[in-house]
């Protein structure tokens, strides 16, 4: 067997040079290379393209790259937990592309198993898609996204032995196994390094032949950012009409389903789930069989983080996995229903949740994913905005998410389906009547109450 060659972090940051593409692992700051990082804003190397699902954080991982001028374009999914990457894209200091989460994972899965680009259904008809193939596969409309490698990957593991398997831990493979494939020098920065054979073949995640050089580099909490604890995350939401959308979707949600929960009101769902319920709650991040958040107030250095980057629990029977493989299980419809948030749903089921005319897209996330390949997807929101104006509508406005995806609608005046390419007010909630919804909603619908 090979042995790996060990170098410092300070020999590791020299090996990026000016113009280089390079790979960032990490979801937040939850297995993110960030002494790498930050050795590599000590030099003077610019020019960098910079992917990964997210900038690190303020004057964190790629975050302290972002501050020094040293990324040219960054490309990722989720650039809106950086306020100074907004601001740089904002200003065109920076070039920047979004892509949603699932698609960036598997064009950089796919380019490290040396696939040249697929096809996929997420993102078409939206902006995302603009400017992209188009080809109608499998009865819908697919939109080809091409493979993505780089110069340089730096991912954090947490276990090396001295070939160079890795073995990650809790929700910090994320990117990190994908991105080790894709490279054409891979450079994994781990807790520790034992010698060959002392790992379990079994348990190894990331195989020798993928992975350059080893850095020994020791996580601690201030690496971890906004997930170094639960914070404010345990405070409980007092809005009545909010928890009465979220107590009516758990009555959608049957036993032994696959479930992923978007942010807002569809994480209070999580709250009211019972361990007798069955349910089995889904994380984009890597996460099947999520709990609920550690009663200690401890952070991710111990905990696994669901997709807000919030610290949980693993419940019985709970499993990891990393980016690609979780898309997979969205994509592949292995996800029985989703619960997300809107901006806007107009009455042909058409999805708008991630932007506003006049700000960045710059944080679209998982969302497209989702919306387009759970099986079933339940919209959970407030009936109207704060001026009034009705977020159900006769057609969307707002930048789309996904064409024809939402099933049911829960609002805090009434629920509605939509069937055949119709929008069907089923229910009315407690307190409200009828003429009220039909004065807050715009959108033309059809009333067949079960209530």
């Amino acid at each position: 067997m090979k042995k790996i060659p060990i170098i410092s972090i300070e020999a590791a940051a020299r090996k990026v040079k000016d113009g280089d593409t390079i790979l960032c692992g990490g979801f937040g700051m939850t297995g993110n290379p960030v002494h790498l990082m930050h050795e590599l804003a000590t030099t003077s190397t610019k020019n960098l393209t910079y992917i990964g699902n997210n900038v690190g954080e303020p004057n964190l991982g790629g975050g302290r790259l972002l501050l020094n001028g040293q990324i040219k374009k960054m490309i990722g999914s989720f650039f809106t937990s950086n306020p100074d990457a907004v601001k740089a894209a904002q200003s065109g200091d920076v070039e920047y592309e979004l892509l949603p989460q699932g698609t960036l994972g598997e064009a950089i899965r796919a380019g490290g198993m040396g696939i040249g680009g697929f096809f996929t259904p997420t993102s078409a008809g939206t902006l995302l898609a603009e400017g992209r193939e188009i080809r109608h596969l499998n009865g819908v409309d697919q939109v080809f996204i091409p493979s993505i490698r780089g110069n340089i990957a730096f991912i954090r593991a947490w276990k090396a032995d001295t070939a160079g398997n890795l073995i990650y831990r809790l929700t910090e493979q994320n990117f990190n196994p994908a991105m080790a494939t894709a490279a054409d020098v891979v450079i994994a920065e781990v807790e520790e390094i034992v010698e060959v054979g002392e790992l379990d073949p079994n348990q190894i995640h990331t195989q020798a032949c993928f992975v350059d050089y080893l850095v020994i580099a020791k996580l601690e909490e201030k690496n971890l950012g906004s997930s170094a604890s639960i914070k404010g995350s345990l405070k409980k939401d007092d809005n009545d009409s909010r928890m009465t959308i979220a107590k009516r979707a758990l009555k959608e949600i049957k036993k032994g389903y696959v479930v992923n929960l978007g942010i807002g009101i569809p994480t209070l769902i999580a709250d009211l789930i019972k361990s007798e319920d069955g349910i089995i709650l889904h994380t984009e991040n890597g996460m099947l069989g999520v709990g609920p958040k550690p009663k200690d107030g401890s952070g991710a250095m111990h905990n696994p983080v669901n997709a807000g980057k919030i610290p949980v629990t693993p419940l019985p029977g709970a499993s990891y996995f990393d980016s690609a493989t979780s898309f997979g299980m969205i994509r592949g419809g292995h996800i029985h229903l989703a619960v997300m948030g809107a901006l806007q749903v107009d009455n042909h089921g058409n999805l708008a949740n991630y932007a506003v005319p006049g700000k960045s897209l710059l944080g679209v996330g998982g969302a497209m994913d989702l919306a387009s390949g759970a099986n079933k997807l339940i919209i959970t929101m407030n009936h109207t905005n704060k001026d009034g104006s009705s977020k159900i509508v006769n057609q969307c406005t707002l930048p789309l998410t996904a064409l024809k995806a939402v099933d049911m609608i829960i609002t805090d005046l009434a629920v509605f389906v939509i069937e055949s390419d119709q929008l069907i007010l089923k229910e009315l909630m407690s307190g409200c009547t009828i003429e009220q919804v039909r004065v807050q909603t715009e959108a033309s619908f059809h009333e067949n109450l079960t209530n």
